[in-house]
C-alpha cells in the first residue's frame, strides 16, 4: 500500500503548497488567455494541496480567486466584471459547444472549485447570475490524486481545459494542461506513490518540457 511521505504539520511551499521536496515552482510557466476567468473555492478547498483551482490562479495571473463560506453572502459585484457574458460552468447547464460558443473575448467563466456536495452548494448561490453552461467531456480524467466520482466527472482545470478545446484556444490548452498535468506528477510522488508517477508520466508531456525537474523529484535524499 502506498503512504505519504509528506505529514500533515511538514512546512509547505507558500505557492504550490507541496512539501519542499516535491515544491514545482521551478516549472511554473505563464498561461495567457483572453477569456475572464474566476473560481470560485469553497473554504475547505483552499487549503488543499490538490486544489486545482488555487492551480488556475497561480498559473493564470489574469484569473481571480475567491473563497466561498457558508457563513458570508455573496457579493455578485465582486465578481461579475463589467461588459462580459458570465457562464457558470456546471453538469446542469445547456451544452455548448464549438458551433454555439461566442469568441473568448468579452466572456467571463466562472468555475466552482470543491467537492460535488460543496460545488452543488454554490452553484445554488450563483446560478442566476449569468448563463449556466456544460461542456463536451469525454474520456478518463486525468485527475490521479483523488477518487473521481463516476465516470464523467473531472476536476475543475480539467473542465477549464475542455473549454479552452471548445473555444479553440490551444496554446492556452497546451500551456494549461503541462502545468495540471505536473501538478498531478508531484502529488503522486509526494504521496509515496512512485510507480503511479511513472506510470502517468508515459503518456505525459511533462518528462520532455521538464526533464531537470523531473530528475530533480526522483533524486534520493539521504532519509530516503
Amino acid at each position: 500500500m502506498s503512504r505519504s511521505v509528506v505529514l500533515g504539520s511538514a512546512p509547505r511551499c507558500e505557492r504550490c503548497r507541496f512539501a519542499p521536496r516535491w515544491c514545482i515552482c521551478a516549472g511554473e510557466r505563464t498561461v495567457e488567455c483572453p477569456l475572464g476567468i474566476d473560481v470560485l473555492i469553497h473554504h475547505r478547498e483552499f487549503w488543499r494541496p490538490t486544489s486545482t483551482g488555487r492551480l488556475i490562479n497561480r498559473v493564470i495571473p489574469a484569473s481571480r480567486g475567491h473563497v466561498f463560506r457558508h457563513d458570508l453572502p455573496l457579493v455578485r459585484e465582486s465578481i461579475i466584471e463589467p461588459g462580459r457574458e458570465l457562464w457558470i460552468l456546471h453538469p446542469l447547464g445547456e451544452p455548448l459547444s464549438a458551433k454555439t460558443a461566442a469568441p473568448p473575448s468579452g466572456r467571463q467563466v466562472l468555475l466552482l472549485d470543491g467537492s460535488w456536495r460543496e460545488a452543488a452548494r454554490m452553484m445554488r448561490g450563483v446560478e442566476r447570475w449569468g448563463r449556466l453552461v456544460s461542456l463536451p467531456m469525454t474520456g478518463p480524467s486525468r485527475y490521479r490524486l483523488r477518487e473521481q466520482q463516476g465516470e464523467g466527472n473531472y476536476s475543475t482545470v480539467e473542465a477549464l481545459l475542455f473549454l479552452f478545446g471548445v473555444l479553440g484556444l490551444k496554446t492556452a490548452h497546451a500551456a494549461l494542461r503541462l502545468q495540471f498535468e505536473l501538478h498531478v506528477y508531484a502529488g503522486l510522488l509526494a504521496r509515496g506513490e512512485k510507480s503511479a508517477a511513472e506510470q502517468f508520466l508515459t503518456d505525459s508531456p511533462v518528462r520532455e518540457a521538464f526533464p531537470e525537474l523531473v530528475a530533480e523529484l526522483n533524486r534520493r535524499r539521504p532519509r530516503e
